[in-house]
């Protein structure tokens, strides 16, 4: 099966590269900004290879440039330093700021769809208790081997990984990161699984007609 790029699909690499290009710009930190869009640049030639085969939802691919766009932002600007966070820690009596956490958030609320979808259209896990379950381990595998890399990176590089880190002197930063890609993976299922069960039904229906 092939399947032909439509004006959605040059729209999304449109504004990909144009967030990537802009935050690349005079970043904060160089070697932070690479640590941050990384991920995003790994999944990128993955999601290209892999259309023709298995084109994805709308949904995971629209849920998928918002996660790149808030990894690109947190490496411009780095994670513990983005403008937006730092107007409105006042608001809420933050003492630190708090994009990492939106960060790790969507660690889980978009994963959580793309394991679900995969997992659903190869017919992988039979049952919806299954279906979110695994799918949920799935993002929390992900996010604690996320963690681990920083890690890695923290003993690999000493203090040039700190911004990379964006602990901000919080000893939990590791757990609540975690707890937050839970958050996000249990939301991702409860607000989005109707909306993406719809999807896939019309994209198997596209695909077997092709």
């Amino acid at each position: 099966m092939t399947t032909k790029l439509t004006f959605p699909h040059y729209s999304w690499l449109l504004c990909f590269f144009t967030v990537l290009i802009w935050s690349g710009i005079s970043p904060k930190d160089s070697f932070t900004w690479f640590l941050e869009v990384v991920p995003a640049l790994i999944v990128l030639p993955i999601l290209v290879v892999s259309y023709s085969a298995f084109p994805l939802t709308t949904l995971a691919y629209g849920l998928i440039l918002i996660h790149a766009c808030i990894l690109m932002v947190g490496g411009h600007y780095t994670y513990a330093e983005v403008p937006l966070f730092d107007w409105i820690k006042p608001v809420f009596g933050w003492d630190r700021n708090h994009y990492d956490k939106l960060g790790h958030f969507a660690q889980g609320f978009v994963p959580v769809i793309v394991a679900r979808e995969i997992l659903l259209r190869r017919n992988i896990v039979n049952g919806k208790v299954w279906l979110g379950f695994l799918s949920i381990c799935f993002c929390l595998a992900f996010s604690a081997f996320y963690e681990l890399i920083e890690w890695w990176v923290a003993l690999a590089t000493g203090e040039d990984a700190e911004a990379f880190l964006g602990t901000q002197g919080y000893i939990w930063d590791t757990q609540s990161d975690m707890g937050f890609a839970l958050l996000g993976a249990c939301l991702g299922l409860l607000l989005l699984s109707g909306v993406h069960n719809r999807q896939i039904t019309a994209q198997i229906a596209r695909s077997s007609n092709v």
